[in-house]
């Protein structure tokens, strides 16, 4: 921008009557031109954070209604001899095959819908196999801890207290 009045001169030397304006560098053109699709992807990226959040809160809340239903049970599992290692396995594995389940339903339909996303995306394909093996991954991470929590409280039952409640 430091050289648009030189550049206006130089045009001018040459034929006053063209007119010079709406003088803009191409960092400023190139902003402009993307600023749609930038919104677009920051639109898309909240809302992805903001269904991750949900679904997270939702798998957790599952699981700590599925543990507090099965209070008696663990307790009695426990009475008899289970180790908190194997009820925090039991209530994980419960948790994390319904996550792995839909994912792998999540997968499918993905890979089902990518020529409707095509247009949207700019540098990468729509079947990349990285994205989709990150995406997975966080969501497996994320469910395993929404199932990790639940299932720590369940190692903490006390068995008589477990039994005696019924």
């Amino acid at each position: 921008m430091s050289l648009s009045q030189s550049v206006r001169e130089a045009v001018w030397k040459v034929d006053k009557d063209q007119p010079v304006w709406k003088v803009r560098t191409v960092e400023s053109l190139m902003a402009y031109n993307v600023a749609d699709k930038r919104f677009l992807m920051l639109l898309t990226v909240v809302f992805a954070a903001l269904a991750l959040a949900i679904t997270s809160i939702g798998l957790y809340g599952v699981m700590n209604y599925t543990v507090g239903r099965r209070t008696h049970e663990i307790g009695v599992r426990m009475a008899l001899g289970a180790r908190a290692g194997d009820v925090l396995k039991l209530v994980v594995s419960q948790g994390m095959r319904l996550a792995l389940a839909g994912v792998v339903v999540g997968l499918i339909a993905s890979f089902a819908l990518t020529r409707f996303v095509q247009s949207l995306l700019f540098g990468v394909s729509a079947t990349d196999a990285s994205t989709f093996v990150s995406v997975s991954a966080l969501l497996i991470g994320v469910a395993l801890l929404a199932c990790y929590i639940p299932a720590r409280r369940a190692t903490k039952v006390n068995p008589l207290i477990a039994l005696r409640h019924e």
